[in-house]
């Protein structure tokens, strides 16, 4: 398993972190087979979409703020319910398939990161899944 740290700017963003998970991958000597990206925090998530366009990440997270705005009277005390929400929407895994070494994406899919309480240091956990060996 290996740990990427992902510095994060503003309160919310997304961020394109397939550059990273593929040096992950190669560190980690996955041949064949599949890794898990998993966010620890319950206020950032991990999703598969195009990286290609800038405006994809600003129309995600424009749906995601329209969808749970805010305003709404939560309970949550600390004030960040919103994001735990949008979190929660997103989800805190993606299972990436590996060929030869490298993720097997569409060719416009990236792997985005999504922080929706920041600026703050993340961590996504990427844990090799090797190939189970076929029977004879």
């Amino acid at each position: 398993m290996k740990a990427l740290r992902v510095k994060t700017s503003r309160e919310q963003e997304f961020i394109d972190i397939t550059p990273q998970v593929e040096r992950a991958v190669r560190e980690l000597g996955i041949p064949e087979g599949a890794c898990l990206l998993y966010v620890p925090h319950t206020t950032a998530g991990i999703t598969i979409n195009e990286n290609a366009d800038p405006a994809v990440k600003e129309d995600l997270l424009d749906a995601l703020v329209r969808l749970v705005p805010e305003s709404l009277s939560y309970k949550h005390l600390e004030g960040n319910a919103h994001a735990h929400i949008r979190s929660s929407l997103l989800g805190h895994s993606v299972l990436v398939p590996v060929e030869d070494g490298k993720l097997k994406l569409g060719t416009w899919q990236g792997v985005l990161f999504g922080e929706f309480d920041g600026p703050r240091e993340r961590t996504v956990w990427v844990i090799p899944l090797p190939r189970a060996p076929v029977p004879d």
